[in-house]
Parts: C-alpha cells; sequence; structure tokens
C-alpha cells in the first residue's frame, strides 16, 4: 500500500498493490497494522454501502462535537469525484477542498479525518460507493454545507444540468452561515 499526501494535511489517498494475471486480480483493501503505519492509528467501527447512477451528488456531509467521524472511502463499482473540505476554524486550509477521482479501476482510497464535510459525484452510469467510519451515525449530530456553495469553487465534473439531489441536499446552508464547525486547535480524536 502507498499513501499519496494531499494539499491538505490529514487527507491522504491510498493506493493498494494489486496483482493481476489471466485469471483477474487480487489486493489487500484493508489492513489495520497498514493504515495505522501509513496514515494514523484509528479504530474503524462501521462500515457503509450506497448505489448510485449518473449525476447524483451526496453531501458535503459531516458529524458533529463527540459524534464527528473519519472516513475510509471507496469504490467497488464504477467512478466517483469524492471530496473533503476542511470546515476547521482557523486552519490555514479552511474551506479549501481536495477533490480525487475513484473508480473500480484505480483501486484508490481516500481518508477523511475529523474535522472534515464530505462528498461525492457519480461520475459512471452506476457506482457502489463504501466507506469506513471511525465513529457511529448519530442523527442528532448531522452537520451539512452546500455541495455548491460559489466559495468552495468544487468543480464536480458533471454537467450541474443533471446534477440529483436528495431533498435535504438541496437545503444546506453555505460554508460561512453553518453551525456546528470545528476547530482547528482543538483535538478531534
Amino acid at each position: 500500500m502507498k499513501a499519496i499526501k494531499t494539499d491538505i494535511d490529514g487527507v491522504v489517498i491510498l493506493e493498494p498493490r494489486v496483482f493481476g494475471d489471466s485469471r483477474g486480480y487480487f489486493f489487500e483493501s484493508f489492513s489495520q497494522k497498514v493504515f495505522d503505519k501509513l496514515v494514523r492509528p484509528i479504530t474503524f467501527v462501521q462500515d457503509n454501502q450506497s448505489a448510485s447512477s449518473y449525476g447524483v451528488v451526496r453531501g458535503l456531509h459531516y458529524q458533529t462535537g463527540a459524534h464527528a467521524q473519519s472516513k475510509l472511502v471507496s469504490v467497488v463499482e464504477g467512478t466517483v469525484l469524492d471530496v473533503a473540505v476542511d470546515i476547521r476554524r482557523g486552519s490555514p486550509t479552511f474551506g479549501k477542498h481536495v477533490a480525487v477521482e475513484l473508480s473500480a479501476d484505480n483501486f484508490r482510497r481516500l481518508f477523511i479525518p475529523r474535522g472534515f464535510a464530505h462528498g461525492f459525484a457519480v461520475l459512471s452510469p452506476h457506482a457502489v460507493f463504501q466507506y469506513k467510519c471511525d465513529n457511529y451515525y448519530h442523527p442528532a449530530a448531522e452537520g451539512a454545507i452546500a455541495w455548491n456553495d460559489p466559495a468552495l469553487d468544487i468543480d464536480w465534473k458533471i454537467d450541474l444540468d443533471k446534477v440529483i439531489l436528495s431533498d435535504k441536499d438541496k437545503a444546506h446552508p453555505l460554508l460561512e452561515n453553518a453551525v456546528d464547525l470545528f476547530d482547528y486547535n482543538e483535538n478531534l480524536y
């Protein structure tokens, strides 16, 4: 497994070693020991999976307070543009984002630490998305910011007239109006 740093400290792309031959391929999709060494020691407690079609945008979501979550995300079918936005007030990269294409073909994973909003856009006709979380989902701790906030300047790589959103994701505030953000100087772990 190879760890690739991004422009925002703590957000890490992971690329597994893939072994292929005429039968197909094999790779180790997760090793706690390797992850702890390359990224940081974290215990993941919940795995989630979603399926979506082209144009679906999910996000930008986060969990607040004691329910904050780190995520390790991947795609097992199709292609998505995965986005992590720094929402730690006082951070030198506050409001900045990392956008990474994850696909069943490139086998990449993205680690998103606590203190970030997360979302993705489906670029292929269909995608199956998986993510590991280091804290359990808690409905009362849901937080979100608008996926299309102009201040974030995210290029979602899809035709904006083809974006499909849940009613909930249509109503999130801009980052400047969001509440329950994180403090860069607070240890979130």
